[in-house]
């Protein structure tokens, strides 16, 4: 797809959660000011929400190294999960390529050829939005419909796309295509075990998301606020709003906005918001004290030989 085409993408998808946005806080905004925000916190379920977040992590760094490795190119986990969590922060900077820049420069450094380790990432961005949407189909109905109803059917059809296209990407000419920058290389698409266990691993990590936002909101607002499966289905639509929010850094606002809006029919604006900015700190403590270690202690990745 070609950047303009995304760029609309992004302006269409940050303008209708601003609508909606606009809406619930203009329908809402003497609920907002007249309702007691009770917050309630138990680190114990706090760190717990953390826990789960670093464990996707893991899971995700390892379905990467994974892709890697079907083309021979080897990192060790600590040299994989560098060039992941330092570039990741590059996420915060506006234009949404510079996570993918860093990590492509430092596996060079690495010794990992810049076209694998670019290539290894827009697969697993592909793979993660195809997912997230089929979690968002089959985790966000009672979600959705509570917030907007007659959103069943939309959801299904998003369900049936999300299958398809994760089906389509999975297909070793649709992969060499979307690899088409490492041709040159003599790139070829991913083992099939390997594009399995990425699709299983993007999975599991939204599902895991969801389940950290459902222990954060038990940290913080108490027992029986909000349910697993709302939460699973809240966090993936609106992480995938935010990625889709081309010019917003790390999806800032949008996926708040778009939280806010989901949650508030059943916590309540005050509470929802609370929620909404606990998240956003949650993960960027988690992301950034990921990175901390690697980046206080220097140095670099190195790539182990293909016969290690």
């Amino acid at each position: 797809m070609r950047d303009w085409r995304w760029r609309l993408v992004g302006a269409l998808a940050t303008a209708v959660v601003a609508f909606f946005v606009w809406r619930t806080f203009a329908g809402n905004w003497n609920q907002f000011r007249s309702a007691p925000l009770a917050l309630e916190f138990r680190p114990g379920w706090l760190l717990l929400s953390a826990a789960v977040i670093w464990a996707m992590y893991a899971l995700l760094i390892g379905a990467w190294r994974g892709l890697l490795a079907s083309w021979g190119r080897l990192l060790p986990w600590g040299g994989a999960a560098r060039i992941w969590a330092v570039s990741s922060l590059g996420k915060y900077v506006p234009g949404k390529v510079w996570a993918v820049a860093g990590m492509a420069e430092q596996a060079r450094r690495a010794g990992v050829e810049a076209w694998a380790a670019t290539g290894a990432a827009i697969l697993m961005l592909v793979l993660a939005i195809g997912t997230g949407a089929l979690v968002v189909a089959l985790a966000g109905t009672a979600t959705l419909e509570a917030a907007h109803p007659g959103a069943r059917v939309v959801l299904l059809l998003l369900a049936i796309a999300s299958a398809a296209g994760i089906g389509v990407v999975l297909w070793p000419p649709v992969a060499r295509r979307l690899l088409r920058a490492g041709e040159d290389a003599g790139m070829a698409a991913p083992a099939p075990g390997r594009m399995a266990l990425a699709v299983l691993a993007n999975l599991v990590a939204w599902v895991g998301y969801g389940l950290a936002l459902w222990c954060l909101a038990r940290g913080m607002l108490g027992p029986g606020v909000l349910t697993p499966g709302r939460a699973v289905g809240t966090f993936a639509a609106s992480y995938l709003a935010g990625l889709l929010a081309l010019f917003a850094p790390g999806g800032l606002v949008v996926r708040e906005a778009l939280f806010i809006v989901l949650l508030q029919p059943e916590l309540g604006l005050p509470r929802a918001t609370a929620l909404a900015l606990a998240s956003r700190l949650l993960l960027t403590i988690t992301e950034v004290g990921v990175a901390i270690p690697f980046l206080a202690k220097g140095g670099r990745a190195r790539a182990e030989s293909p016969g290690a």
